[in-house]
């Protein structure tokens, strides 16, 4: 509606349209009013056909006198040929307004009314004088609308009954109660249109049946039959109905309050009229925008939040259907609104709206980044701050200024400026608007893509909106560096995907990284959209000393191998004197230069901490995962071998046959492992733990590693328990009772050893990977992971009796004392009772 300069307002419709030519609609005094068309005329019509059409008009009358005039069905002119072949032939205004101090006073015309709906909005005027009813409407602004056409004989004086459209109450008269419950049906009439029925149901108490009594919780309830669900009207200025359930046993239910109020709805009304195309959205958006806060303060039902932010998205398509620049005022007002809506209580208001409107949260998201982005460049540079709303609206120059950079507390944001620029002409201006919403994110449905998996994840509940508009063309392909402060547990860098789950959004990582942990998670994405952080539930709990014992026994680890690797340079060839020996050692020398790698390798990612998916830590992880497995598969070989001379004590092995067999399970086997890992995860971006340069655990990445470590475990077992047989039940079948009892030993002393050390270590491991695990598991994990060198240097070379022997020898220069005990060792010699001695000592 176009708002009018003379005091009286005219709203004109049913328009006739005729096909054959004619003269153009022209009065001397209507070549000023302006109008706006309700729909398009039919460009199908044929020549010779006419329609009779409804177009909104506003015409300005230069006095009274052109009232009695324009009130009543003129006829144009003839058209002339050379005129458009459709032209209006007739006029007919259904609508006189006149502004006064309570708003714009509506009277139908003679033959017209107004629609029920209007009548409901707004109030009756109170000087009728005789009118039908609701024949005069007050309304409080200047509104699209316009009386409609009466059926045939319906006119004033012609009927006592109601008029269509206007409100009226009819009474069903019931002569007498029924036995039972009873349904009635009343079926409204009208000729050429089909009846309207409408169920209405009569419940029947009697004598003895259960019922809940009168109560006046928010509404005066009447005596209701148990089972049975009481309806009453909403209170003065709300809208809609207010349901309670009698309980089965009496006992009344919550009450569930639809109601709306009336003029939330008006404003609702309004905006989709906009929405339709009637009025002129530049002057509306803001006003409008203006009456929200007051009103989103005192909402207090789940509907009244449903019509409040349907009025935020239906504004949003206006304003990016009409390219509606909005100015300071009209955006303040908006997020003062939006900081008012998500104050409102979660459990009482925003469930149940969510539970009505499942998509109400990702619709105010995706309205609010609409209508921030739309603020007028004249109005910029443009910074707002609320509790739960934090602005920040400037002009940017790539070519000229440094990297992009807002603080948003605690948001800090960076977009580099060499990414930025190749968008953007030299010189040319973009405007960069920053929105960070709290509470947002704990409000939006926790839907979560494929690559997040069905993992529980938690939410700070801060979401940041960022749009660059270079003029109206939208950059969106750039890359934004976000710190979101201080966050507890392993992070995740998602944006919301409104594509999602039907149309109802959800989280996403695709094209979004944690590029750091230390001291803050820093998020690194590759476009613009609304951005968030969500933390795994499933994360290892934070504690400082965890980090700092894990580098501390990493660390020493590392020393205490390069001591093993010194120790075996210096004694190899007095400790290794037979085949037994030699596998023997050469698998535990195999196994230190492993985990001395593979130790290093850890250690370097928790001090340098390479951003996650770099290919540093890439590389960190899969050399950390190969080198790991490689450890355990020289202590598998070792276990093999030791159990072939368990079972064949007199079968020779040769080392050109074994050490080459040895070689392809200790590092080809391990390799396969990590190889195959690196290729099935990597796609599908499961295989790096978010913040750490290890494997992931959610993903599946890691069952990888644990799995085979395991069995590895398992296997050393069974030796084991096949040693301690053969020690309880000797035969003296297969060779002198004291050696083999001496060899046997031998082995159960080496397993005993490794299998607890390694195997409790990682069965630890998967125990931290459960919900809910205390502390305790992560601390006894850490020290046994941490220090796994040390204990080889203990248990596997020092606790030796012929390396102490050896050492003791050579910087001492006498013999150890013979009590000493060796726990770790099997190279007792057994007798060779072939021709293979000599090679043996070689």
């Amino acid at each position: 509606m176009v708002r009018l300069a003379a005091p009286q307002l005219l709203l004109a419709v049913t328009l006739p349209l005729l096909g054959s030519p004619g003269a153009t609609a022209s009065q001397p005094d209507q070549s000023q009013a302006g109008g706006e068309s309700g729909q398009p005329l039919n460009q199908e019509s044929g020549a010779g056909e006419s329609a009779l059409v409804a177009i909104y008009v506003q015409l300005d009358a230069p006095d009274e006198t052109w009232l009695p005039v324009l009130s009543k069905s003129l006829t144009l002119a003839t058209a002339l040929p050379s005129s458009s072949p459709r032209t209006l032939t007739g006029l007919s205004l259904t609508t006189v307004c006149n502004a006064s101090g309570q708003g714009y006073i509506c009277t139908c015309c003679a033959g017209y009314q107004w629609n029920s709906s209007s009548c409901f909005r707004h109030r009756a005027c109170t000087d009728s004088h005789g009118q039908l009813p609701y024949s005069c409407l007050v309304f409080e602004d200047s509104e699209p609308g316009y009386c409609q056409l009466l059926p045939p004989g319906d006119g004033p004086g012609q009927t006592g009954e109601p008029q269509l459209g206007t409100e009226g109450c009819l009474v069903l008269a019931v002569p007498r109660c029924p036995a039972t419950d009873t349904t009635y049906t009343c079926e409204l009439q009208s000729q050429g249109l089909a009846p309207l029925r409408v169920p209405v149901s009569v419940t029947v108490l009697h004598d003895g049946d259960v019922a809940c009594p009168e109560d006046s919780l928010v509404v005066a309830w009447n005596v209701t039959k148990a089972g049975h669900e009481a309806q009453a009207p909403c209170p003065a200025g709300k809208r809609g109905v207010v349901k309670r359930l009698c309980g089965p046993n009496g006992l009344w239910g919550a009450v569930d309050y639809s109601c709306t109020d009336t003029r939330l709805l008006r404003l609702f009304a309004k905006a989709k009229l906009l929405l339709a195309g009637q009025g002129k959205p530049a002057e509306k958006v803001p006003k409008i925008l203006a009456r929200m806060p007051r009103l989103a303060e005192e909402s207090s039902s789940p509907s009244d939040l449903v019509s409040l932010l349907g009025t935020v998205k239906a504004l949003a398509k206006v304003v990016a259907v009409a390219s509606v620049q909005l100015n300071r005022s009209a955006l303040q007002d908006l997020l003062t609104t939006t900081d008012k809506v998500l104050d409102m209580n979660i459990s009482s208001l925003w469930t149940p709206a969510q539970d009505k409107e499942p998509s109400v949260s990702s619709d105010l998201l995706l309205a609010l980044e609409t209508l921030a982005r739309s603020l007028c460049p004249l109005d910029q540079p443009f910074a707002f701050n609320l509790t739960n709303v934090q602005l920040d609206s400037q002009l940017y120059t790539p070519s000229l200024s440094p990297d992009y950079r807002v603080s948003l507390p605690p948001m800090q944001v960076q977009i580099p400026q060499h990414s930025l620029a190749p968008h953007v002409p030299n010189g040319t201006n973009v405007r960069i608007t920053s929105l960070l919403l709290q509470k947002l994110g704990q409000l939006l449905p926790p839907n979560y893509g494929q690559e997040l998996g069905d993992a529980l994840y938690g939410t700070s509940g801060q979401v940041l909106s960022i749009s660059i508009m270079a003029g109206s063309q939208a950059i969106n392909q750039v890359k934004v560096i976000m710190n979101f402060g201080d966050i507890n547990g392993s992070a995740h860098c998602v944006f919301w995907d409104y594509r999602l789950f039907q149309g109802n959004g959800g989280w996403s990582e695709e094209g979004c990284q944690v590029a750091s942990t230390q001291p803050t998670p820093q998020c690194i994405c590759q476009h613009l959209t609304a951005f968030s952080i969500l933390m795994s539930q499933r994360s290892v709990p934070q504690a400082p000393a965890l980090d700092l014992l894990s580098q501390v026994g990493l660390g020493a680890s590392i020393v205490a191998l390069l001591v093993c690797l010194a120790v075996y340079r210096l004694v190899w060839r007095v400790v290794v004197r037979n085949k037994v020996a030699y596998f023997r050692h050469a698998s535990l020398v195999n196994m230190a230069l492993c985990l001395l790698a593979a130790d290093t390798c850890f250690l370097g990612s928790l001090l340098f901490r390479p951003e996650t998916h770099s290919p540093l830590c890439l590389a960190t992880a899969f050399l950390s995962h190969f080198l790991y497995l490689a450890t355990f598969f020289w202590m598998l070989a070792q276990a093999l071998v030791l159990a072939h001379q368990l079972l064949f004590v007199f079968h020779q092995l040769s080392k050109h046959r074994v050490l080459p067999i040895m070689v392809i399970l200790g590092y080809l086997c391990p390799l396969g492992f990590a190889g195959l890992t690196l290729g099935l995860y990597l796609p599908r971006g499961q295989y790096l733990k978010e913040g750490e340069c290890w494997l992931d655990g959610q993903g599946g990445a890691l069952y990888t590693f644990v799995g085979p470590v395991l069995v590895v475990v398992g296997v050393n077992g069974l030796v084991l328990a096949m040693a301690v047989l053969k020690l309880l039940r000797p035969s003296l079948s297969e060779g002198p009772p004291a050696e083999k009892r001496q060899a046997l030993l031998g082995v159960a002393k080496a397993l005993l050893i490794l299998t607890p050390i390694f195997g409790l270590t990682w069965g630890l491991g998967l125990a931290t990977l459960l919900e809910e695990v205390s502390i305790v598991p992560h601390y006894i994990f850490t020290i046994l992971n941490a220090f796994q060198g040390v204990f080889i240097l203990l248990f596997g070379c020092l606790m030796d009796k012929k390396v102490r022997e050896a050492l003791w020898k050579r910087f001492c220069g006498t013999q150890a004392p013979s009590s000493a005990i060796s726990l770790a060792t099997n190279e007792t010699q057994v007798l060779d009772h072939s021709r293979g001695g000599s090679e043996d000592s070689r």
